[in-house]
This record gives C-alpha cells, structure tokens and sequence, in this order.
C-alpha cells in the first residue's frame, strides 16, 4: 500500500496533486490510502518519554490511525504547502511524533520507499528545502527516498500552488506518461510532469 499524507490545512493545492498522484497509482494496480491532516487534531511532541518507557505515545488523538496506516505502508508520499522555507507544521509534527514509532519497533519505518511533493506559493517558493526535510524524516528513520531520477536535478516533485490551481487541474491524458524519471518537472508545468515523476519512481 501507498499512504499519502497531506500536510495541508487547506483544501487547496496540496491536497489536490497529492490526490491526482494517488490516482496514477491506483490507475496501475497499486492500493492507496489517504491521509490529511486537515480537520485533524495532531498535537505536538512532548518529547517526555513515555513513548520509550510504554512503547506508545502518551497524546492518544488523530495521529493514532496514521500510526497505523504507517505500520502498513509499503512507500509513502508526504505532500506538504511551503511555509517559512520549510515543511508545514503540521508535518513537522508527524516527523517528531513518529518517535513512538521508533520506541515501539526501532525498524518501523526501515525499508520503505518515500517521495516527498512541495507546492509553494512562488515559483521558486522554498520547495527545495523542504524536500530536504522530508527527505532528512525519510533517511534517519531508514526510508530509502528517491527523486526525479539520477539524470535530473530534481529532490522530488516541486509545484507552484497557481500553477497547480490553474493549469494542473487541466488533465493532459492524450499522451502517455514517458518512463523516464529525468524528464520530470520540465516543459509545460502540467499534469504530463507529475505522471512522468510518479510513474518513474513507484513502478
């Protein structure tokens, strides 16, 4: 299974490329699963230890299911609106609270397949570093990140919230996706770049 987790508040552009990612996905045969913390109520880490001493977190609200969505994931995808240069803060407060996961199984995460998106509110928003901080939660809990491919220079899949609003929402099917991971994110901007990047990293 494909979890995507959405780091948004908003019903707006994150939520929307994740969605249309998750629909590719499943498109070709892969289970997902969806997951926003919009409505959600996701406090942050305490970091008191009563994780490490119980083997669970002491804050028993909304993160409690994506514990579990977690436990079966086989890759994840965490889609995050730029804030600050750097993730939501309420995917930040996923990363941290993630610890419990840790202190219950030190290989929880270990293994799995992630990629991260970023929509920011400019062109050149900061998506970039918070692809780094997705791809840093990704490495120190042993899940092995991939990017655009070896060819490209591309962290993960990085939109900009007007371009998603307004032109990705104009699905482009009449060609299909090219296989190759470098050509993701180039041209056009539209719904042909995410289905080349998820198509080279997920199948």
């Amino acid at each position: 299974m494909i979890l995507g987790i959405c780091g948004s508040p908003r019903k707006q552009a994150t939520e929307h490329v994740l969605e249309r990612a998750l629909s590719m996905l499943e498109d070709d045969g892969l289970e997902t699963e969806f997951f926003t913390v919009r409505g959600k109520n996701i406090s942050p880490c305490r970091h008191c230890d009563y994780c490490l001493r119980n083997k669970e977190c002491v804050l028993k609200d909304d993160m409690f299911p994506l514990y579990e969505l977690l436990r079966r994931a086989a890759g994840i995808i965490i889609a995050t609106p730029v804030y600050n240069g750097g993730v939501s803060a309420q995917i930040k407060a996923i990363m941290d609270r993630c610890r419990a996961l840790g202190a219950e199984d030190y290989d929880s995460l270990r293994g799995k397949v992630g990629m991260g998106i970023a929509v920011g509110g400019d062109r050149c928003g900061g998506q970039e570093p918070a692809l780094m901080q997705i791809h840093t939660f990704y490495i120190l809990n042993g899940v092995i990140p991939v990017s655009g491919g070896s060819f490209g220079a591309n962290l993960g899949a990085c939109f900009w919230s007007r371009d998603t609003l307004e032109v990705l929402k104009r699905t482009h099917m009449d060609s299909k996706p090219s296989k190759r991971p470098w050509a993701c994110l180039k041209g056009s901007w539209t719904l042909k770049d995410p289905e080349i990047l998820f198509y080279s990293e997920f199948i």
